[in-house]
């Protein structure tokens, strides 16, 4: 193309640098790449928005010990109850289940900027710890089980009763937990 014109348009936000060569710098929109897939935040939110009681809804992408995950942080309307399981199987039935958060918060209200817009980067940080009452791990199997969680998770305790992947594990990480076993 002539100089000036654009290239081609992706979605993908760049620039030139002083040696003439491209720099990326991020995405314009708010898609991300998670595991090889591309995901659309703003079609798990218009999903969480969707179900009973939900008033807001923010997804973001964050960066755990074992990649980048889904976390979602939801409002609620008012003198609703919202049940983070329910949501959670709610959007099963409804998304892939790469698109389902490992984390849903949720928050008495969304940040906001001066503009009054939600500010994503005032969103607490998530804690990555199951539904389940947490309980000690018996026996020298389970602790040492425990142990290679909480290594490859990132994580500070695992319980006896803990799920795998509301602790934020998927597939890949349950690959290095049995290369570690």
């Amino acid at each position: 193309g002539r100089e000036g014109e654009r290239l081609y348009r992706t979605g993908d936000l760049a620039r030139w640098n002083a040696e003439g060569a491209l720099d990326y710098l991020g995405r314009i929109d708010h898609q991300v790449k998670i595991r090889g897939f591309r995901i659309e935040l703003g079609e798990i939110e218009a999903q969480l928005a969707a179900q009973a009681g939900v008033r807001e809804a923010v997804v973001t992408a964050q960066d755990g010990a074992g990649g980048t995950r889904l976390v979602a942080y939801v409002t609620g309307r008012a003198e609703a109850v919202l049940d983070v399981a329910a949501l959670r199987e709610a959007l099963a039935q409804t998304l892939p289940d790469y698109m389902v958060p490992g984390v849903i918060m949720v928050l008495e209200a969304m940040p906001l900027n001066p503009n009054g817009k939600v500010d994503r980067k005032a969103l607490p940080q998530p804690e990555f710890e199951s539904d389940a009452e947490y309980e000690v791990s018996e026996g020298e199997t389970e602790t040492t089980l425990a142990a290679i969680w909480c290594e490859v998770l990132g994580i500070a305790r695992v319980g006896r009763h803990d799920n795998f992947f509301e602790l934020g594990g998927d597939s890949i990480l349950s690959l290095q937990i049995v290369a570690r076993l």
